[in-house]
């Protein structure tokens, strides 16, 4: 077997064992949160950034619902990082768009964050942000869902089949995960072009 079978064949394994129950949970929390003009801030780093920026498109232009990704803005972020310090730079962002219990957060993150190993804390930090603020939280994540799973309301976990290929798997799982959210018939209320 090649490894470009390999890894289609583990694709496969995650697909078929995605909790399809959680992910309908999920939508039916975000058109509550459009029916009551609340907004979602996605939150992720690395891959998981670029993807909560990608993201944040299709719930604005498919879903109508008011969406922010704090890495967008690289100036916010990289002036955050360097006077006040990498792990708050996206609790700050919930504090300056004074973000309150219409809202949430929606992680996107490989380990959902873990202060035992130090991975991940700026996440930690946002969660602890947004339970002070009374937000619903979201996550669509890997491994065993970390913080984000402990203290998330609903939680996609995206199934470990090969430990070697968590990274990737998870982060394509992500779009997988999302893109199906914004084309469920209970979210999407514009077309696409294709």
């Amino acid at each position: 077997m090649t490894d470009t079978q390999t890894f289609l064949k583990h694709a496969a394994k995650v697909c078929a064992q995605i909790d399809a129950e959680t992910v309908e949970r999920l939508v039916a929390e975000l058109k509550a949160l459009r029916e009551r003009g609340g907004r979602l801030f996605i939150t992720g780093v690395g891959g998981s950034a670029a993807n909560a920026s990608h993201a944040v498109n299709d719930f604005r232009k498919l879903c109508g619902i008011e969406a922010y990704a704090p890495t967008d803005n690289v100036s916010e972020l990289t002036a955050r990082t360097n006077d006040e310090g990498w792990e708050t730079v996206f609790a700050g962002f919930l504090e300056v768009s004074q973000a309150n219990d219409k809202d949430a957060v929606l992680v996107f993150s490989v380990g959902g964050g873990n202060a035992e190993k130090n991975v991940s804390v700026n996440i930690i930090r946002v969660l602890e942000e947004a339970k002070k603020r009374g937000m619903k939280i979201f996550g669509i994540v890997g491994r065993d869902g970390g913080y984000t799973k402990q203290v998330g309301d609903e939680v996609v976990v995206v199934p470990t089949v090969d430990a070697g290929l968590v990274t990737p798997l998870t982060e394509a799982f992500q779009a997988v995960v999302w893109h199906g959210i914004v084309s469920h018939d209970d979210l999407q209320i514009r077309d696409t072009k294709w």
